[in-house]
């Protein structure tokens, strides 16, 4: 369906991703921009689990919503990666790797279906363990600031999204490994 409620959350992270992005526009205060922002990103985040959760207990999986789900992680993903670069939080090889194997994987995936092979690169657990580490390291970023006065995000979120790069890495090589002889097969 195109308009339940677990699509529509779904829509709403989506639309949700120029207000991230618009916080760092607004004169405020840089530590109130990080907050907006990382409020914003963590109400976003839990959508992802909302809908998903929603989609299996209401019985309103379709196949837009597979679809548009993993779509809204990437751009929700790459926009805060772009942010935090720009504001020299995150490295740019970092956000060159996970952005980059966002595109790669899309890729694959669109490759691997038009050659009927799409259940080989079918969403992994390893490839959710990394998009749940990118979604804790990032607003870790955002907020850039004492968390409570004792945890300072910073150091935090630049292990996490460092974690997040080799996770990036590992599953986009499991996913290439399932690839590859599906391609093989179907080239010859």
């Amino acid at each position: 369906m195109f308009f339940n409620l677990p699509t529509l959350l779904t829509w709403a992270r989506i639309v949700a991703i120029p207000l991230i992005v618009g916080v760092f526009y607004l004169r405020l205060e840089v530590s109130t921009q990080n907050l907006f922002a990382t409020v914003l990103f963590v109400a976003v985040a839990i959508t992802d689990w909302a809908d998903g959760y929603l989609a299996r207990k209401l019985n309103q999986t379709s196949a837009f919503g597979a679809f548009l789900d993993p779509v809204a992680d990437k751009f929700l993903i790459c926009a805060a990666l772009l942010i935090l670069l720009q504001l020299d939080r995150v490295n740019a090889l970092v956000a060159f790797v996970i952005i980059g194997r966002e595109i790669a994987i899309s890729a694959l995936r669109e490759w691997m279906a038009q050659i009927g092979a799409s259940r080989s690169v079918a969403v992994h657990m390893l490839g959710k363990v990394k998009t749940a580490v990118q979604m804790v390291a990032i607003p870790f970023l955002l907020f850039d600031g004492r968390l409570f006065g004792l945890i300072d995000t910073r150091p935090w979120g630049t292990v996490l999204i460092l974690a997040a790069a080799v996770l990036t890495i590992w599953s986009m090589v499991y996913y290439l490994q399932k690839a590859v002889p599906e391609i093989r097969a179907k080239v010859r």
